[in-house]
């Protein structure tokens, strides 16, 4: 038997942010793979066995995905968003490149997922319109010295800032960090937008500005959106304003 190794983008949410493509490969799947609320999220299906670990463990996940692969078994690794943004197809990859020469001749396939980048802008209105940048708050991989010039180099080149990983009981303090060295280099009428756990029942949208965004609202089910000088608010009767970056550089 031939394996293959899918990589699959779940959504944001619930399975109506699941493409026809991803339901396909998790139906076909003999092994899931992935950390445990993800995996908790793909139906169960008789026959399957599922693999749920601790979200620090993304290449010894891989590792297991490859090496069941490599024996002919049909693995899906999941993961939450799309698997190539901060997520688990870099590890795999990682991993096939580190690995046995053999891995590189396997089956893989990347399934693109909608982002929590994609959900929140969606929710907003336009936000990504123009350029745009996606930046991870964590320093698990990389020291915050390289979150700090990545911000600076983001909020100089007028870029949307999408913000990942803001916030974790590990790392309290870094969106407050974050949000002190883009207070002294953008007008404090920037536009910011906080969307929250996007696609499930405690979505949150919450629309303000640089200098009064209330970091204490923002945990790790948030995608923060920083604008840019052409992003515009909308403002509307009844009904929560929309956000949009112009397509016309200023």
């Amino acid at each position: 038997m031939s394996g293959c190794l899918y990589i699959v983008g779940l959504g944001p949410a619930d399975e109506k942010w699941l493409t026809l493509e991803a339901q396909e490969a998790l139906a076909q799947a003999q092994d899931i793979i992935g950390y445990d609320p993800y995996v908790a999220r793909v139906p169960m299906r008789p026959g399957q066995t599922r693999l749920a670990s601790d979200n620090r463990v993304e290449i010894d996940r891989a590792r297991e995905a490859l090496t069941r692969t490599a024996q002919g078994r049909v693995v899906a690794v999941v993961s939450g968003g799309d698997p190539g943004v901060f997520a688990m197809a870099a590890a795999v990859f990682e991993a096939v490149d580190h690995g046995p020469k053999e891995w590189r001749n396997l089956d893989i396939r990347v399934l693109p997922g909608v982002s929590a980048m994609q959900a929140a802008a969606a929710r907003l209105g336009a936000p990504l319109g123009h350029d745009f940048c996606a930046i991870s708050l964590s320093d698990n991989l990389k020291p915050w010295s390289v979150i700090e010039k990545r911000l600076e180099h983001s909020a100089r080149g007028d870029f949307v800032i999408a913000l990942y990983n803001p916030a974790s009981r590990a790392r309290p303090t870094r969106i407050v960090d974050a949000f002190t060295l883009l207070r002294r280099l953008l007008p404090g009428e920037t536009l910011v937008s906080f969307a929250k756990a996007v696609g499930r029942e405690k979505e949150e949208i919450i629309l303000t500005r640089l200098d009064e965004a209330d970091t204490s609202l923002i945990d790790m089910s948030t995608l923060v959106v920083i604008g840019a000088s052409g992003t515009k608010r909308i403002a509307r009767e009844g009904a929560r304003d929309w956000v949009y970056t112009s397509r016309k550089a200023e």
